[in-house]
């Protein structure tokens, strides 16, 4: 079961012998499809699930911030006035989001609290992007500031490029911030515009986590942004979200086989992104399945960011009489696959796919048939 309030309530009142003054909470998020297409300026479908990040906290009257983590079991500390980067492990986020926020010139109180999270670590879930919208909502609440959704998902973003040293985009930062419950969103990642796009009725969504976590994902990443800046280049457009498949088609004899691949990919990607949203507005549950495995094969295949587990364990979920549409979701080699099935038949479809994929693969995976919910909020 995911974690309650009550939960994270009761784990502040041990700790601290009283009740929390706030509780705040930020989801983790799938993608249902439009996958490396963020840092290409191009179009995302997530949903902010059922599984988050939880602060229960107290404001203090000084600069120090003092959080305790039930899943590493491990006090950390900090001051708002001498804020270092010492690659201390979990605490570095929340110095991170606090870094950035007073350098866009708010003024931080300092806090005590607990901290807990059931969004699973390493599975593409954004647990990072959790944990930074959480921190900033923390120190929104304590230190008087209105929350923005869009410009705190800006500065967690941010504090992960800049602090944490990691090359993300902003949508992980963005769905879990500005999430809706019952819809996923389009998000223009040029503009930021954001369009709720309504799952069809009967329909759950599943996570499927293969327990596979992923190697050499930042060396490949890199790999792929550069390769994609390298196609935007010929193509001399901002971003391959300028491209057409037209002028692709005309021109993609031009590329070498690799850049020519990767272009590909996240030009039909986008496409499938906008039609997989007119296909969710009508109630089309079909083709939005369809769309969703034909992301799959062009991840598999010309993108090259599937894994052995992976392919396996989406080839089980397309096997299900019940399932609409499969892939896998988040950066790639290794993690989570995503799901669309009916909803009643959604416990036998978790039997089954995790039977079949355990017997060809050994691993024994995490399912989660997840709900839409709200972003990051004080509960």
């Amino acid at each position: 079961m995911p974690l309650a309030k009550k939960d994270i309530v009761a784990y502040f009142t041990e700790r601290f012998g009283q009740p929390p003054t706030l509780v705040v909470r930020a989801p983790g998020r799938v993608n249902l499809i439009g996958e490396h297409t963020d840092y290409n300026d191009g179009f995302v479908l997530p949903l902010a699930i059922d599984r988050a990040v939880w602060i229960a906290l107290r404001p203090r009257s000084d600069c120090r911030v003092k959080v305790y983590s039930i899943d590493y079991q491990e006090a950390r500390e900090f001051d708002l006035a001498n804020l270092k980067h010492e690659k201390a492990g979990w605490i570095e986020y929340l110095k991170g989001v606090a870094w950035c926020l007073q350098d866009a010139g708010m003024k931080l109180q300092g806090w005590e609290g607990v901290l807990a999270g059931d969004v699973p670590l390493g599975a593409g879930l954004s647990s990072s992007a959790a944990l930074e919208m959480a921190t900033a909502r923390a120190f929104a609440a304590v230190s008087d500031i209105a929350w923005d959704a869009v410009a705190q998902a800006k500065l967690g973003q941010r504090s992960e490029n800049k602090w944490i040293g990691v090359n993300c985009g902003i949508m992980d930062q963005l769905i879990s911030s500005t999430g809706l419950a019952g819809h996923a969103t389009l998000i223009d990642c040029r503009s930021l515009e954001l369009q709720p796009a309504p799952l069809p009725a009967g329909v759950a969504v599943v996570v499927l986590d293969t327990a596979t976590r992923r190697g050499l994902v930042d060396s490949a990443y890199n790999e792929r942004r550069s390769q994609c800046e390298a196609a935007a280049a010929f193509f001399q457009v901002k971003a391959l979200r300028d491209v057409t498949m037209a002028m692709f088609e005309a021109k993609s004899g031009q590329l070498d086989a690799t850049t020519c691949c990767r272009a590909r990919h996240v030009i039909s990607e986008d496409d499938r992104t906008i039609h997989a949203v007119e296909a969710m507005r009508r109630g089309d549950i079909a083709t939005l399945g369809r769309l969703m495995n034909e992301s799959h094969a062009s991840l598999r295949d010309d993108y090259d960011v599937s894994s052995d587990a992976l392919n396996v364990m989406v080839e089980a979920a397309q096997a299900h009489k019940a399932c609409y549409g499969a892939r896998m979701t988040g950066a790639g080699f290794g993690g989570c696959a995503v799901a669309i099935v009916r909803v009643d038949a959604a416990d036998d479809f978790v039997a089954a796919t995790s039977s079949a994929y355990q017997a060809k693969t050994g691993h024994k995976p995490a399912v989660y048939v997840c709900s839409a919910t709200d972003g990051a909020a004080l509960v």
